[in-house]
């Protein structure tokens, strides 16, 4: 299920805390909940080939690399809350070509909406106490583009400056008509699991996003797992009940298994206990997310 603004670490109090037992039974029926089974290894799967990154391209003699504008006082600090709008779509928003950089910034840079184009939020090294590191989608000369967060496929531009940039080895894909997650590290399928995903008007989101920080359970009814969440959000935010209204979307287990692979949560990606803590365990934040309906059928060999 969503979970409201993460609990203390992500410095916003979970609602949830105030409901009695009665109303946490109530949502953990519009929620999903994860079977206990084994991830299954299949190391032999690899994700399909997908576009090539676009390369960085060098300046010729007569080229010059657009400006950085200067960011105008005022400009609001992407955190928590939905960020602000005007920033571009992902170019590429269901590819899943594996991400292998990702971007940390080292202090408040500004975030434009092309390479050369207009300011328009800051971004900081953390959001409320949590280090952000942002994936590496595209590049232009002088300029990179990362997956924006706290906002469903939209990504920034930087200019150079400021950022630190970070291997990422790991992805997550999430298929949503085989409900089904696995983890790869360097291109190649580690393990699968099942997993239950939002119900009808509250879909889990489609897109690459990433994971943004992990927090510690805020009731019982999280299995006693630490909890992931995710850049993205809910894609209508009013479409979810009202005590989750502003939260992220999150990769979480639950208390009891019982409805692995149906469309049951507010959106989230639930999966087993087992399987969220082998994550927890070697997936740091920053690592590349992408849901997909279904991936590509590779084509027959001759």
């Amino acid at each position: 299920m969503l979970f409201d603004r993460l609990t203390s670490r992500f410095g916003i109090a979970w609602l949830t805390a105030a409901f009695g037992v009665p109303a946490l039974l109530a949502l953990a029926l519009l929620v999903n909940s994860a079977l206990h089974h084994d991830g299954t290894p299949t190391p032999s799967r690899a994700l399909p080939a997908g576009p090539t990154a676009e390369p960085t391209i060098e300046p010729t003699p007569e080229e010059t690399v657009p400006a950085a504008a200067p960011a105008p006082a005022g400009l609001r600090v992407v955190d928590y809350d939905p960020a602000p709008a005007g920033f571009p779509a992902d170019p590429r928003p269901h590819d899943t070509t594996p991400l292998t950089e990702g971007l940390t910034p080292t202090r408040r840079i500004a975030a434009y909406d092309a390479p050369g184009g207009r300011p328009l939020a800051l971004l900081a090294p953390t959001i409320s106490g949590v280090e952000v590191t942002m994936p590496v989608v595209q590049r232009r000369t002088g300029w990179t583009a990362v997956l924006l967060p706290s906002a469903n496929r939209r990504i920034a531009w930087l200019p150079k400056g400021g950022w630190s940039a970070v291997v990422l080895r790991d992805q997550i894909v999430v298929e949503r008509r085989a409900h089904r997650l696995t983890w790869y590290r360097h291109g190649q399928a580690v393990k699968s699991w099942p997993v239950s995903l939002g119900m009808p008007g509250q879909a889990t989101p489609l897109g690459r996003t990433f994971i943004l920080g992990r927090t510690p359970p805020p009731e019982a009814v999280y299995g006693g797992v630490d909890i992931f969440a995710l850049g993205a959000i809910p894609d209508d935010p009013d479409a979810v009940p009202a005590g989750l209204r502003g939260a992220h979307i999150g990769l979480h287990s639950w208390h009891n298994d019982d409805t692995l692979g149906q469309d049951v949560t507010n959106g989230c990606i639930r999966l087993t206990r087992s399987a969220q803590r082998q994550l927890l365990a070697e997936v740091p934040s920053g690592t590349p997310l992408v849901v997909v309906d279904a991936l590509p059928v590779p084509p027959p060999t001759a």
